[in-house]
């Protein structure tokens, strides 16, 4: 026996991956409800805009001529002036792009340290970010809430998305789309649940005033946030190594699927594939479309439909109660965008375990294709039932992308260390996240420039959003499996397992979690499906205005 093997193994301490390891009575579905713990919480990330306009005007009598003419660098430390829309919203593009970078840099080490300590770092991190935040409100230091919640938070965001991702794909082989469509759908949803509470703690906070109710509002979230996301981190559990579920033979399994391998690629040869930019490029062009859509939904139904909307001829000129009445139906498309995003996270990642993962992001590029097509001359004839439903179609393929990418990745380069790989290939979603709104915003203000009705300046904007998705079906039609000459050795393997602590970690594969759902069971999926199902009735209700 060699030197090291003899050495005796360090203790391991409570956050170590190899104290994670799943015993006889446990059950693989109680993960999925710990991993949707992590992700509705960072899942508030689509949720923030409800802090935007209470935190522009949080002091009263400002002197406006001197506050307009300060810079973004005076903006950033001064006590007397009001923040500015763009300036607080740079804050949500911060934790967008980090939260790829984050992915990107420590997806490595997140497979090493497994996901319990990843998820509490992420807890702490998103938590103490919306904290940090808070104190930066109440202070009226600009740069004090970006670093927060932009830069700390968005730190959080990366890790705590990535976190359950592997564990999921290697405790459902048998349904890898389905396992990460569960756990991403939470981020989806978030908004759902964690709108209405900020809504409901400002004005509580704030005496009837939502600015002045901001700052503890961000504070209590993160306490909140840190808690729970805290929970889901310490419910989660790795499968010893070599488990599989009862009766599922990989061998069988795979030869049915010819795009999934049973060999495993290394991160830092994975990222240099051309299977991995294809991919890169897929999820890269299917956000930057999806996200178009979010950013200028709103909008775009008040503009295309105007009074329409609220039973009027779309070419009335309105009063400004009925502006109001028409914006308030539009923002019901809002909350549809929030539940579809999430439902479709899970529908289309469950859908691809029967029809493959390049199968279904095709369906996504040519069905996509269509409908944004389809949305001008739906929006020409006044048709915006039909409307709005083709956007609630297109926000189901958005949010599928995201979850479905995960098993995309394990099927083409295994299971061994595809969070990391994912979390690399999570720059593209940052890069969609800049570029999208900024291209869209840039083309409709090109076109209001030059005179085009505000009701048609959409039109072109959609059409260039469907060539984006025509891009996207080439690249995805061209994968094909990974060249044999990149998979690891059974040397390589054996390295990264050891590193992985799966030495610590072998357990019993034959009787580890065949343990019965239990009451625990039950418990674990009330404490996540209470929540959500009560955010999804406040989404439909606030849908119900635009029909």
């Amino acid at each position: 026996m060699s030197e090291s093997l003899a050495r005796p193994m360090p203790a391991s301490g409570l956050l170590d991956r190899e104290r994670t390891v799943a015993g006889a009575r446990f059950n693989r579905w109680l993960v999925p409800p710990a991993a949707l713990a992590i992700h509705l919480c960072i899942g508030m990330a689509y949720g923030f805009s409800v802090f935007w306009l209470p935190m522009t005007k949080l002091l009263s009598n400002t002197d406006e001529a001197t506050c307009k003419a300060q810079g973004l660098m005076a903006e950033m430390f001064s006590t007397t002036c009001n923040w500015t829309v763009p300036s607080v919203t740079h804050t949500f593009e911060m934790f967008i792009a980090v939260l790829g970078i984050a992915a990107a840099l420590w997806g490595g080490w997140l497979e090493h340290a497994g996901p319990r300590k990843a998820g509490f770092i992420a807890a702490l991190c998103w938590g103490g970010g919306l904290v940090l935040g808070g104190i930066g409100v109440s202070t009226h230091q600009l740069w004090l809430l970006w670093l927060g919640c932009g830069i700390i938070g968005g730190v959080g965001q990366g890790l705590g998305y990535i976190s359950p991702v592997s564990t999921l794909i290697k405790w459902f082989p048998d349904r890898r789309g389905m396992a990460t469509g569960f756990a991403i759908m939470g981020y989806g949803g978030g908004a759902m649940i964690g709108a209405p509470i900020a809504v409901a703690l400002m004005k509580h906070f704030g005496g009837g005033d939502s600015s002045q109710g901001v700052a503890t509002t961000l504070i209590v979230m993160g306490i909140l946030y840190f808690i729970v996301m805290s929970a889901g981190a310490f419910g989660i559990r790795i499968p010893p190594s070599g488990w599989k579920p009862t009766g599922w033979d990989a061998a069988s399994s795979g030869s049915r699927k010819a795009m999934i391998t049973p060999h495993h690629v290394h991160l830092d040869v994975a990222w240099k594939t051309p299977q991995f930019w294809l991919i890169w490029g897929v999820l890269c062009l299917n956000v930057t479309a999806g996200i178009g859509v979010i950013s200028m939904a709103s909008p775009m139904l008040q503009d295309v439909f105007g009074g329409h909307l609220i039973g009027l001829d779309s070419l009335t000129a309105l009063t400004t109660a009925q502006k109001a009445a028409v914006a308030a139906s539009a923002a019901g498309l809002v909350g549809l965008i929030s539940l579809f995003n999430s439902l479709g996270r899970l529908f289309w990642a469950s859908i691809s375990d029967h029809i493959g993962r390049k199968m279904t992001y095709s369906v996504f590029f040519i069905l996509g294709m269509a409908l944004y097509i389809s949305l001008p001359t739906l929006g020409h004839l006044g048709m915006a039932g039909l409307f709005v439903i083709g956007v609630c179609l297109i926000l189901t393929m958005y949010g599928g992308g995201f979850s479905t990418v995960p098993a995309y990745l394990a099927d083409i380069f295994g299971t061994q260390m595809v969070g990391a790989i994912h979390g690399r290939l999570l720059t593209a979603w940052s890069v969609a996240g800049i570029v999208g709104p900024f291209l869209i915003a840039a083309i409709r203000q090109t076109q209001i420039n030059a005179g085009v009705a505000h009701n048609l300046v959409y039109d072109r904007t959609l059409y260039i959003l469907a060539g984006l998705l025509l891009a996207g079906l080439v690249l995805n039609l061209l994968v094909r499996p990974v060249d044999a000459k990149h998979n690891m050795t059974a040397e390589q393997l054996a390295r990264e397992r050891a590193l992985q602590h799966e030495d610590r970690t072998a357990g019993d594969p034959a009787h580890a979690a065949r343990g019965p759902f239990g009451l625990t069971g039950v418990l674990a999926w009330a404490a996540i499906g209470i929540p959500f199902l009560i955010g999804v009735y406040i989404a439909l209700q606030k849908a119900a205005v635009l029909f």
